[in-house]
């Protein structure tokens, strides 16, 4: 997909702030955070509709306001297990600029947690060796107290998936 610059480091997350407010939540027992100013609605889980031939990643839709929106679980893109929605599953209802386009998007949770700020001298790249996941997949780790806080980089994932998000909003 053209039109999305993906981020080359964590410099441009923070932009010229030292704080940057963002959503926790989390997935599979790890700590996620997104930036609040994507952040549409923080949902219940709602009826889904599956849709035939689509990929994983976003096999459904959801109606969102009266709009059909596909449902993404990025565990999928980290290569987490998928687990069972539980009382505390919610739907993280997002805008992001793809193609040149805004598109809503609704991410699943296990469970959110909070809107807070970071701190910028928190926050340290994805270390090159070591990681179950891809590098270009994290934006930053934040460290906070003994835990670390991963930043996602939804634009390099949905980018990456954006055939499997287009094909869904098209069939559905």
């Amino acid at each position: 997909m053209s039109g999305v610059a993906l981020r080359t480091d964590n410099q441009t997350i923070w932009g010229k702030d030292e704080e940057l407010s963002v959503l926790t939540f989390s997935l599979n027992g790890e700590t996620f955070a997104i930036e609040a100013t994507v952040v549409q609605e923080i949902l219940d889980l709602l009826p889904e509709t599956p849709v035939p031939g689509s990929m994983p990643f976003v096999a459904s839709v959801i109606n969102f306001r009266g709009k059909v929106i596909p449902l993404a679980d990025i565990r999928l893109a980290f290569g987490m297990e998928v687990s069972e929605a539980t009382i505390d599953s919610r739907i993280v209802v997002i805008e992001l600029e793809l193609d040149g386009e805004a598109t809503l998007i609704g991410i699943r949770t296990d469970r959110v947690y909070e809107v807070t700020s970071l701190p910028r001298t928190a926050s340290e790249p994805p270390p090159s060796v070591g990681m179950r996941w891809r590098a270009d997949y994290i934006d930053c780790l934040v460290k906070r107290g003994g835990e670390f806080i991963i930043l996602p980089n939804l634009n390099a994932i949905f980018v990456s998936q954006g055939d499997r998000v287009g094909s869904v909003v098209a069939n559905s």
